[in-house]
């Protein structure tokens, strides 16, 4: 949802049944993101977690769509009031709205969108979660969740992409949420593992991931279900920005995936799944904002960039002591500073809009508007994410005990296991013989750090 994208969308004011159909097929996909991202962190935890990780990501399915049909959708794409929130009583429980009125002039209807935006809402929190592994009551997590996409996502989405919004209106290219999705969510899980703390046994105990096919299983849905993510986001394709889009996603995401292998061989001495798996993911983190700004050939750029950069970040917990689980700072938060920075470099002014970039003779213009967006909503999430996860430590508790979190999480919040090894096959003598999966840059990293 960029910048222009009114005007140009303007001159088809009738409904289209082609964008219609198109747009609720890529609402679908970017649901099945949030699932997809549950068994992407839940085969990264160890298997005490599992349940945890995978419960982390599911309720929030429920908890944002009741919001977003209550009053999120209102404060996000209501009627601007000041640059910076939305309100429309008509958009207030959905109740306000004609099954065909059509949305700010596009050819879809208000609801069509309405559950577009809601998918992008639930997806977002989620994504905080995995820095939070192992550590966090449930019925704290859901409460954090209500307040964070109330006082940040919904005010966020509204300076990014609502109409009158003060990012908006200032020209920062967002395509489809480096911003508001990924630096936001990124920003966020650093403010509350700042508050929360870390894990027991933190850089002493082994923490590998427990089963890599399942991290495998969610990279590729998460892939997938990212296609509607990104192309949809030009809510339709007469024009061929949304097709742009679509290649520009793949090709950004296999060079991502290639630079953080390719760093993980020269730096480590191995390919390994959980490298490839982290790599995809931080090239489509770092595709999102740019790649309707973009040619193909900078969308290879932005992907290396990413795979490597994010491949290094990585590393930085270890370093500077903070627990951040699953990497969301360093894949999320780094891929979307890098994504969105990139575009005042690569924006060719002959995608999606006109802004060019440095290296297409733009000048510094729009590099120093994304600068802006970036650092605005970095520092506006990280402060008021952390100050949410004080308030509910100091009041309600954040963290399990000591003792839960040691026994596992999922016995604690949800009375039940992961895996049944009862079973035939299951015994404790066939479990000794099986290999656990090794985090290969995490270990060496850690090593490095501990010596």
């Amino acid at each position: 949802m960029p910048p222009g994208i009114s005007t140009l969308a303007a001159d088809a004011p009738e409904l289209s049944a082609a964008n219609t159909g198109f747009m609720l097929i890529c609402s679908a996909l970017v649901m099945l993101m949030t699932p997809a991202l549950a068994f992407f962190y839940g085969g990264m935890v160890r298997v005490k977690s599992t349940l945890n990780m995978l419960m982390m990501s599911f309720i929030s399915l429920g908890i944002v769509t009741i919001l977003w049909v209550l009053y999120g959708f209102s404060l996000a794409f209501g009627t601007d009031s000041g640059s910076l929130i939305g309100w429309s009583a008509d958009y207030v429980g959905l109740s306000g709205i004609g099954v065909t009125e059509l949305w700010d002039g596009y050819t879809i209807p208000v609801y069509v969108f309405a559950v577009f935006q809601l998918m992008f809402a639930v997806l977002t929190p989620a994504l905080i979660s995995g820095a939070l592994a192992d550590r966090v009551k449930f019925t704290a997590w859901a409460l954090f969740i209500a307040l964070w996409v109330t006082v940040v996502y919904f005010p966020v989405a509204h300076w990014v992409w609502g109409s009158g919004g003060w990012l908006f209106e200032m020209g920062v290219i967002d395509f489809a949420g480096g911003t508001a999705v990924h630096i936001n969510a990124g920003a966020a899980a650093l403010g509350v593992i700042l508050v929360i703390g870390k894990r027991v046994g933190f850089k002493k105990d082994p923490m590998r991931p427990h089963s890599l096919p399942l991290v495998m299983l969610g990279a590729g849905l998460l892939w997938f279900g990212w296609f509607g993510f990104n192309a949809g986001s030009w809510l339709g394709n007469d024009d061929g920005v949304g097709a742009v889009m679509f290649v520009n996603t793949q090709v950004a995401t296999a060079a991502a995936m290639l630079a953080w292998l390719i760093y993980e061989k020269i730096r480590h001495g191995a390919f390994t799944t959980l490298g490839a798996a982290s790599g995809a993911v931080a090239g489509l983190v770092a595709i999102t904002p740019a790649g309707g700004a973009v040619s193909p050939l900078g969308a290879i750029a932005v992907g290396a960039v990413a795979g490597l950069v994010c491949a290094l970040a990585v590393g930085l917990k270890y370093r500077f002591g903070y627990d951040d689980s699953l990497d969301v700072v360093g894949v999320h938060l780094v891929g979307g500073v890098i994504g969105s920075l990139l575009v005042g470099f690569f924006a060719t002014g002959g995608v999606q809009s006109d802004a060019k970039g440095l290296f297409y003779g733009g000048g510094l213009e729009q590099l120093g508007k994304q600068a802006v967006g970036v650092f605005a909503v970095l520092a506006y999430s990280l402060v008021v994410s952390a100050l949410l996860a004080l308030v509910l430590h100091k009041t309600i508790g954040m963290r399990v005990d000591e003792d839960d979190e040691v026994s596992g999480i999922d016995q604690v919040e949800h009375a039940e296991t992961a895996y049944d090894f009862s079973g035939a096959g299951g015994g404790a003598a066939s479990r000794k013989a099986v290999p656990a999966p090794v985090d290969t840059v995490a270990a060496a990293e850690s090593k490095k750090v501990d010596a």
